[in-house]
């Protein structure tokens, strides 16, 4: 299980930034679409984008697309009947298909993926070139190389699509982040060209400027900034997309330079996942822990109670632990609320219950073994939910602590998490004190939200 960073993620700040990413919830069916102009070069052209994974390959939506054209199956996606292998198709009819025989399983990383196709190439293993994280991919479970000078519906005057395939045989949706999405006309580039390794952490890749590139007569560049026109082309060409039921709220400040704290798939029971892994319905006896866990610091987040009924709290990320043992889970459909610390119940006399769409906030300082809990941006005061200082309760030390949303015997019990990029509106908009996060609340002072720029300093 992965808590903290992995794959193309950097703890440390970076000398380029990337504000926003968009979030694609598979079940919205969200995807950008346009229809390109003249076909000017369908034989070169480089496609890169950081993602960050929703979900993994599953037995009935087995491709998850990254880029599609016209009819003739040409894409770039996700692909596998179990784990998610990079994969790009041109012409399905003849057959052209290369497969990495790496997979992508970290849920709570980035990842730098790029193909760059020239068909002009002599050498067949030229015509098509991946990228995973700045390394050159050279191991393929399938390796079916385009004809020389093949000409694919990718670059021409078709319908293009960002997540999700231009075909009619199922939607092969994308689901999850894209950051950076960059689509190169006329040029075959290197992933150096979109990304570089950082210098005091030689194995960390990470982002660079991309805007000037020369992005040919189709090319494209969605930094996803502009949360009112999301498809908004950034390129020195005007060539938006169209929003195809994509909202402004599935704009996101997890990025690859800024990686937010998500609910994990990886490390769960019964529990399914959606909205970028930031709202979980529980089965019965579901759990769920976070992507992050941290053993010194102080952090908030926020819980936004969809069913009431759920537990929500932190837990020990230890193997094995159980859920009476190291934890904390804040029951709020009872009155009193109950607080289940380290496996004894704790009645918080004079506290409403929690109602549908009710926010709980959770302090964590971890520096002095403690937590404080508030509903609606009034903090427990030790009789009710009405101070303005934090009223703490202690927690064993020595162990690492991650957010968890859970359910006891009950089923459909619903939670969205709030780490600082939320999947649903904020009416207020408030920051730690780093600048980070987006919350309904004010922040604690002294406490930062859970994003890899406030670990490499507090974490």
């Amino acid at each position: 299980m992965a808590f903290l960073i992995g794959g193309a993620n950097s703890a440390a700040d970076t000398a380029y930034s990337v504000a926003n990413s968009c979030r694609f919830n598979a079940g919205d069916t969200p995807y950008f679409s346009r229809t390109l102009g003249t076909a000017t070069n369908r034989k070169k052209f480089t496609i890169s984008v950081w993602v960050k994974l929703g979900s993994l390959i599953t037995a009935d939506n087995n491709e998850k697309t990254i880029f599609a054209a016209g009819s003739d199956y040409s894409g770039f996606h996700l692909d596998g009947n179990s784990d998610p292998a990079l994969a790009f198709n041109i012409d399905n009819s003849d057959g052209f298909s290369v497969v990495t025989s790496q997979v992508l399983r970290d849920m709570g990383a980035w990842y730098h993926l790029v193909a760059a196709v020239d068909t002009t190439q002599g050498t067949e293993a030229n015509r098509v070139k991946f990228y995973i994280n700045g390394s050159q991919v050279s191991n393929f479970d399938t390796s079916n190389y385009p004809d020389q000078n093949y000409e694919p519906d990718i670059n021409s005057g078709v319908e293009h699509r960002i997540g999700k395939h231009t075909t009619t045989s199922g939607t092969r949706q994308w689901d999850g982040y894209m950051a950076e999405f960059v689509f190169i006309d006329g040029t075959q580039y290197a992933a150096s060209d979109f990304g570089e390794f950082d210098e005091d952490s030689p194995t960390v890749w990470k982002p660079k400027d991309v805007s000037e590139l020369t992005f040919g007569t189709n090319g494209a560049y969605l930094d996803f900034e502009d949360s009112g026109n999301l498809g908004d082309d950034h390129s020195t060409n005007t060539n938006d997309w169209a929003e195809n039921n994509i909202a402004a709220t599935d704009q996101a400040t997890d990025t690859p330079t800024n990686n937010f704290c998500t609910l994990n798939p990886l490390d769960h029971n019964n529990v399914t996942f959606t909205e970028g892994n930031l709202k979980g319905s529980c089965g019965s006896s579901g759990t769920c822990r976070s992507t992050m866990a941290v053993n010194k610091g102080k952090w908030y987040w926020e819980f936004k109670y969809i069913d009431p009924e759920g537990f929500h709290g932190i837990r020990a990320t230890h193997l094995g632990v159980t859920d009476n043992t190291l934890s904390v889970k804040i029951f709020g459909l009872n009155d009193p609320i109950e607080a289940h610390i380290n496996g004894s119940q704790n009645d918080l006399t004079g506290r409403d219950n929690m109602s549908d769409n009710d926010i709980l906030n959770f302090a964590l300082d971890m520096d002095n073994n403690r937590f404080a809990i508030g509903q609606n941006g009034a903090w427990d005061n030790g009789s009710a939910f009405s101070g303005t200082t934090l009223n703490y309760h202690s927690i064993t030390g020595g162990h690492y602590y991650s957010p968890q949303i859970a359910t006891g015997s009950g089923t459909g019990r619903v939670c969205e998490v709030n780490f600082g990029s939320p999947s649903f509106s904020i009416s207020s908009g408030n920051a730690d004190a780093n600048g980070y996060g987006n919350f309904e609340y004010a922040v604690p002072s002294g406490y930062f939200a859970l994003c890899t720029k406030n670990l490499a300093e507090y974490g």
